[in-house]
C-alpha cells in the first residue's frame, strides 16, 4: 500500500514547515499492530495479515486542542526472526508504539524482554515508548495493572518515559489518546534536549 498523504507545500514558505514525526511500531507477531496502523489510516478495519517485512505509512492524526501531528509509522513485522531488524528501524525514532495482546498472558514475558532489550539500546535511551494494550474489549484480557507488572515497565527507568495505553485497535478505541501522550512525551524530551544544548 502506497502512503496515502501527498506532500504540501508550506502557505508561509519563509516558516519551517514542521517535519513528521518518525515512529516505530513494534511488538510480537499477531498483536495487532497493522491493524493499529490502518486504523488511524483509514479511521476502518483493515483485514491483515502477518507482516513479513515493514509498512510504512505517513498518518495525519487531527489531536486534542485543535492541533494536527503529522506521524511517519514503521509497522515492523514481529516474528522472531525479524525482530534483529527492529533496531534498524528505532534507529532516530522519536517514539516507539510497543502494542501487546492482552489476552496473551503466555507471550507477555516474550514481550517484555523485547520490549526491555530495543528501549536499552543506547541510541533509544530516552526515546518516549506508547505501549498499546490492545484487545482490551475481550472478556478475559489482562487488566492495565496485570500488564504494568508483567511487563516490568517502571523497571524502564526515568531514562524511558513511557504511557500504557488500554486499546481495541479493530474499533479504534484508545487510539488516538494514546497518540497524544506519545506526542506529549515527544515534545517534552525536544524541549529538554534543546536545554542541554544550549548549556553546553
Amino acid at each position: 500500500m502506497g502512503n496515502g498523504l501527498s506532500e504540501q507545500h508550506p502557505i508561509f514558505p519563509s516558516l519551517p514547515s514542521f517535519q513528521s514525526l518518525h515512529i516505530a511500531i513494534l511488538g510480537l507477531d499477531c498483536a495487532g499492530k497493522t491493524t493499529v496502523l490502518y486504523r488511524l489510516q483509514f479511521n476502518e478495519f483493515v483485514n491483515t495479515v502477518p507482516t513479513k517485512g515493514f509498512n510504512t505509512e505517513k498518518i495525519k492524526v487531527a489531536l486534542g486542542g485543535s492541533r494536527t501531528v503529522t506521524f511517519h509509522f514503521w509497522d515492523v513485522g514481529g516474528q522472531e526472526k525479524l525482530r534483529p531488524l527492529w533496531k534498524s528501524y528505532t534507529r532516530c525514532t522519536d517514539g516507539i508504539v510497543f502494542v501487546v495482546d492482552s489476552v496473551d498472558a503466555e507471550r507477555m514475558e516474550e514481550a517484555k524482554t523485547e520490549l526491555h532489550k530495543i528501549t536499552r539500546l543506547s541510541e533509544n535511551q530516552g526515546v518516549p515508548v506508547l505501549v498499546v494494550a490492545n484487545k482490551q474489549d475481550l472478556r478475559n484480557s489482562l487488566t492495565l495493572a496485570e500488564i504494568e507488572k508483567l511487563l516490568a515497565l517502571r523497571e524502564l527507568g526515568s531514562a524511558s518515559p513511557w504511557h500504557l495505553q488500554p486499546a481495541c485497535a479493530i474499533i479504534g478505541d484508545g487510539l488516538r489518546e494514546g497518540l497524544e501522550k506519545l506526542h506529549d512525551m515527544i515534545v517534552k524530551r525536544r524541549k529538554m534536549l534543546r536545554q542541554q544544548r544550549k548549556k553546553r
